[in-house]
């Protein structure tokens, strides 16, 4: 195949870069019609360029080349070398293919035979510039001759003098020989050719490190990290850089000291009093307790005096309180709830679940718990993983002196979550569509951590594709609203992501300002505003909505109703003589009467049971209707057609 240009300001204006030199337009249009190793021919002809391509040679040996450097890349070099070896035998005049069998050969450990392939590769084309790195390598790394290997270097910038690659090779190799002044010389050059190259970026990490200058080796190793694009050694070792610096900066910077500061800040500016108490027998790193809950008149902050990453892990509680002092300015602050009817929603979901534990042996207590522990811990996700991501943008942002503690703490967090979600014993008992639920949910925070630090924890959770993209979805959905952050738009994340899960039956979240803070609160409002239109609350089953609506009326309450689905999925799936035993209790709590209005009915045969009267009066209802339903007329409870109500929208 050839290709003829006439040579006039035309072709100049295609080929610009030629400045009308026509012995420069002849070696980029070398360089411009060579397709990996196969160069063309080019010969100048009065007023004319001819472009020799040989196109039967490309395509009968692309696919061997490409073939080859596979081999090279992957660790195969026996299968490299053979066929390198039989490219050279039918094409000897390619450099590339001497310089990659050079390239084997190093790696084997043979560095004469590898330095005789790269000369060979070098006969046939001086200005190789990979096979004159290569070589430079080869004499400063293995035979300690740095004066050689220079000779080979300058030759690289002489074919190219902005080479980054070469640039930041030269200087490695002097500063490993002791010569740090030559070598800061040639890695600058090679950062400002490239402000991004990673292997120049982690050089710089790598001689703070050696000189303790363990903040600028943060630096430079978390930048080396996020200007990578795979997984390799020079990623291991960056890794590895980024959390050792890490360890040493935790030392020498007064972490609790900023925290305090920050606690200080926030009682200021939403005149809330704070207080910080170290405690090393609480069970998680820091905690905070909310005056509200626990009855006080400030915040209290429980932290681990000894744990690494504990100013983090403060400031962290302490953003907690700022969203939702900001949430609380704008009246958008809500409460993240469960009800017992949440719960037994959960339960009958994961019935079959729950059975397939109960027919291995596991006693039917242990498997009520291990299911409400399932439930529990995924809530505890779904409400702080949306909110948690905001948080740790503002403190990447805000705090930079203790990034150091940050990466530590997401780093350890992001694996434990990955080891809960693939350990075998947790894959063998739990629900699959939690431990997915679970690991999109994970995703997030590890597509973050990345985003923040560089470091890909993506594949430690082994995901499946659609939780990937689920979680790079909400990831997307979240930077949205990142750097131009609403007032308690973390909240809409919460709903919709869950929504998106079908985990929104698992919890209610509430506007603050219309509830009280018991979690009861959410089905007693149901009694004063039964069809729940009232409130502008996403968090509220539309599905219920929209069948109140339909079966309301004056002559059903839609209160005992509603508690009554309550009731129905709280005995899906329990013994008859189980039911039986809570109706006789229930029977019991009655003989003193039941009052609608009053609150603070206790079931004995109902864990933390602390019912409204309507609710007492749904589960009396439906537990004397399922286990002795004889005796039901007996009651003198006219709610069958709330039964009736609550069994169709159970049925939905």
């Amino acid at each position: 195949m050839v290709i003829t240009h006439i040579v006039d300001d035309f072709l100049f204006e295609l080929f610009p870069e030629a400045e009308n030199d026509t012995e420069k337009l002849t070696s980029i249009l070398k360089r411009y019609y060579t397709l990996g190793p196969f160069e063309p021919e080019v010969e100048l002809k009065d007023s004319t360029i001819e472009v020799s391509i040989d196109v039967d040679r490309i395509n009968a040996d692309k696919g061997k080349f490409d073939k080859l450097v596979k081999y090279a890349e992957s660790g195969k070099l026996d299968k490299a070398i053979e066929l390198a070896d039989e490219l050279i035998e039918n094409a000897p005049n390619i450099s590339e293919y001497h310089r990659v069998r050079g390239q084997a050969y190093s790696e084997k450990g043979d560095q004469e035979e590898a330095i005789n392939s790269l000369i060979d590769a070098l006969k046939w084309n001086p200005k190789n510039e990979w096979a004159l790195l290569m070589i430079g390598n080869i004499y400063a790394r293995f035979k300690q001759d740095m004066e050689t290997a220079l000779k080979y270097f300058d030759k690289v910038l002489e074919v190219k003098p902005d080479d980054y690659h070469a640039l930041n090779n030269i200087g490695v190799q002097l500063f490993e020989t002791g010569r740090k002044e030559e070598a800061l010389e040639y890695l600058n050059k090679a950062l400002e050719a490239n402000p991004k190259y990673p292997n120049t970026l982690f050089a710089f990490a790598m001689i703070a490190y050696r000189e303790n200058d363990y903040s600028k080796a943060f630096e430079y190793s978390t930048k080396s990290l996020r200007n990578q694009d795979k997984k390799d050694e020079l990623y291991d070792n960056a890794v590895k850089m980024a959390l050792s610096s890490a360890k040493e900066l935790t030392g020498e910077i007064d972490g609790l000291g900023i925290a305090e500061e920050y606690m200080q800040s926030l009682s200021d500016r939403f005149d809330v009093d704070i207080k910080m108490e170290a405690d090393p027998e609480i069970p998680t790193a820091a905690t905070m307790q909310y005056a509200e809950v626990y009855q006080r008149n400030h915040h209290l902050i429980k932290y681990k005096p000894n744990h690494p990453a504990v100013a983090h892990l403060v400031v962290h509680e302490l953003m907690h309180l700022e969203l939702r002092e900001e949430a609380r300015v704008e009246n958008v602050n809500k409460l993240f709830t469960t009800t017992d009817s949440t719960k037994a929603s959960f339960r009958l979901t994961f019935k079959k679940d729950a059975e397939r534990l109960k027919k291995k042996g596991v006693p039917e207590s242990n498997v009520r718990g291990f299911m409400d522990s399932m439930a529990d811990g995924l809530n505890r996700q779904v409400f702080n993983t949306p909110i948690d991501v905001f948080i740790e943008d503002r403190i990447y942002n805000r705090f930079e002196e203790i990034r150091s503690f940050q990466l530590l703490s997401l780093h350890a967090n992001t694996m434990e979550g990955a080891d809960a979600n693939t350990r075998p014993d947790i894959i063998k008992n739990a629900p699959n569509k939690v431990i997915s639920a679970s690991t999109t949910y994970g995703l997030v925070h590890a597509l973050q951590l990345k985003d923040l630090f560089g470091l890909d924890l993506i594949g430690e959770f082994k995901p499946k594709r659609k939780e990937v993209e689920t979680a790079t979805k909400f990831y997307e959905e979240y930077l949205e609203h990142k750097d131009d952050k609403e007032a308690g738009i973390e909240y809409d994340l919460i709903q919709f992501w869950a929504e998106d899960l079908n985990l929104d039956r698992y919890f209610n979240l509430v506007d603050e300002k219309s509830q009280n803070n018991s979690a009861d609160s959410v089905l007693d409002k149901i009694e004063s505003d039964p069809y729940g239109l009232d409130e502008d609350d996403p968090s509220k089953d539309r599905k219920m909505k929209t069948f109140i609506e339909k079966h309301g009326g004056d002559d059903i309450n839609m209160a005992v109703a509603m508690y009554m689905v309550g009731a129905l999925q709280y005995f899906e799936g329990m013994d008859k003589s189980k039911i039986k035993e809570i109706a006789f209790d229930i029977a019991k709590v009655g003989t003193a009467g039941i009052d609608p209005k009053k609150d603070g009915y206790r079931i004995p045969s109902i864990p933390d049971s602390n019912f409204s009267g309507y609710q007492t009066l749904a589960y009396f209802y439906v537990s004397w209707t399922l286990a002795i339903p004889e005796m039901v007329p007996s009651l003198g409870l006219s709610f069958k057609e709330e039964y009736e109500v609550a069994c169709e929208f159970n049925s939905l």
